[in-house]
């Protein structure tokens, strides 16, 4: 692990220095917590509780569940590093829970982890910090931080398999500078060793692949459960043709293909969504695809705030492979011109503009 550098492969706190770990009791957590607290710096663990457990098996298994919390506990005590537990129930609610399903509501496909990452997790978890005496955060996401020309940059991890930088992409600079990634150097495989280390049991944990508070998978049922729906409404197609009824725009996202409950000789893909109208529009192959698309704010990251366009290669989604783009910042956001048509730009998800070195140069949330 390397200190606080120019030009470093993965910059770390200053030796010595106090650092919280935010520990969600899972494989990668603990390998942090681990390797900060024997590396030798000051250590304390954090878990955030999120959400009022329900009766029952608790959704927030196996990341976020009072059985994580526990484990986490554990680990701390075996590491001989004080832990906390941060209850934030109403602040998670209004900051990530809402917002989710108002925009779901309105026919847009939010991201929550990136909201949560930024106004969470890095913000309300750093007053904390801060109000306990420490100076760095630690988590647990395989990505790398470094300083290039005076600014600090995210870049994807080694291991690009786990990486994670899209979700950390809008960090701003001051968040940034408190912050420390120790495994994006690591394989998963690597990290499972050092957490085994602590606690076997931990070490063989299963990874969480899915939303913290919709671990059914059903956002239908969550957005019902909080908001007012406009109902079934007309699916059509490009021309206007209507070719069946659809329960809930809340049901879809843009380039889905399945399950739209409607039977036609081509394959069809939601193309767009109106939440005015109440209705889904699909359209075939090429209708879907879209060659360029409008972000909001610009959150800056390698590359300094500026007026001029840019070239970048464009994730439009966490699993998605970049395309070249050529990006024009503007007063409200930017215009991204994508040099291949892309299906399922979807409005809500982000759009992370990486350099072919794979740092972090921008991200804006997709608008249309």
């Amino acid at each position: 692990m390397m200190e606080d550098k120019e030009n470093c492969n993965n910059r770390m706190p200053p030796a010595g220095a106090r650092v919280l770990v935010a520990m969600s009791g899972g494989v990668d957590s603990v390998a942090v917590a681990a390797m900060l607290t024997r590396a030798g710096y000051d250590c304390m663990g954090a878990t955030l509780r999120m959400t009022m457990e329900p009766a029952g098996k608790p959704v927030f298994e196996p990341c976020c569940g009072l059985q994580a919390a526990e484990d986490a506990r554990k680990v701390c005590e075996a590491l001989e590093i004080e832990h906390k537990t941060v209850r934030i129930v109403e602040a998670f609610d209004r900051h990530i829970i809402e917002p989710f399903t108002r925009q779901y509501a309105a026919g847009r496909t939010p991201n929550p982890c990136i909201r949560c990452n930024r106004i969470i997790k890095f913000g309300l978890l750093f007053r904390y910090a801060k109000l306990w005496g420490y100076d760095y955060i630690a988590m647990g996401h395989y990505a790398r931080l470094t300083k290039r020309n005076g600014r600090m940059a995210l870049r994807r991890a080694t291991y690009g398999a786990k990486d994670q930088s899209y979700v950390l992409a809008p960090l701003t600079q001051a968040q940034l500078r408190r912050s420390c990634f120790p495994l994006g150097e690591m394989t998963k495989d690597e990290a499972r060793r050092v957490a085994a280390s602590v606690n076997r049991r931990v070490g063989a944990k299963s990874e969480s692949q899915e939303i913290c508070f919709v671990a059914d998978r059903n956002y239908a049922r969550i957005v019902e459960e909080r908001r007012e729906i406009a109902g079934p409404g007309k699916i059509i197609d490009m021309e206007g043709n209507v070719l069946g009824c659809h329960g809930g725009i809340h049901r879809y996202t843009v380039g889905q293909r399945r399950g739209l409950g409607i039977s036609a000789e081509q394959p069809l893909y939601v193309a767009r969504i109106d939440p005015v109208e109440n209705t889904v529009i699909v359209g075939r192959d090429k209708q879907s695809l879209r060659d360029s698309f409008e972000t909001g704010i610009l959150f800056w990251g390698a590359l300094p705030p500026q007026n001029n366009a840019f070239r970048a290669l464009a994730q439009l989604r966490y699993k998605h492979k970049p395309v070249s783009a050529i990006i024009t910042p503007g007063a409200r956001g930017a215009r991204a011109q994508l040099e291949i048509p892309q299906r399922g730009v979807t409005p809500g998800q982000w759009a992370v503009f990486y350099d072919g070195n794979g740092y972090v140069l921008a991200s804006g949330e997709i608008r249309c």
